[in-house]
């Protein structure tokens, strides 16, 4: 997986990241991917805004976001049920992100992993900001 490159915003942010969730998720625009789970890697990165002034090396969880509760809303929104494209799943990963406000800007990729025998994965990925 290659390395992204940094966000240009201001104040400074700290990349936060999920990398290669694999689930289940029913997902799919042709009849025969209709009630069938297939296996798709989930990876999150996101910034979450640097405070000023914060004593370095301070050992608080408000500095950051619960990876638990990213984890927990990946679960939640693929078992909601069939999806038909990875955008969509995708912007819905984004949109829940999102709903934290400390989470400034996010990326989610969204991969169809054994699609076709010659390819690793088939997916997308989007990058969406705090208005």
């Amino acid at each position: 997986m290659s390395v992204l490159p940094p966000w240009p915003d201001r104040p400074p942010l700290r990349r936060v990241f999920l990398r290669d969730m694999v689930v289940g998720a029913q997902i799919g625009v042709y009849p025969h991917e209709e009630g069938v789970d297939q296996r798709v890697r989930i990876n999150i990165d996101f910034g979450v805004r640097d405070e000023p002034g914060l004593v370095v090396g301070r050992d608080d969880l408000s500095r950051t976001v619960s990876y638990e509760r990213l984890v927990q809303m990946v679960r939640r929104i693929i078992g909601e049920g069939h999806v038909r494209l990875v955008e969509t799943l995708a912007e819905r990963i984004a949109t829940g992100a999102l709903a934290d406000e400390r989470i400034r800007v996010v990326r989610v990729r969204v991969e169809k992993l054994d699609v076709f025998a010659e390819l690793d994965s088939v997916g997308v990925e989007i990058e969406r900001r705090q208005p």
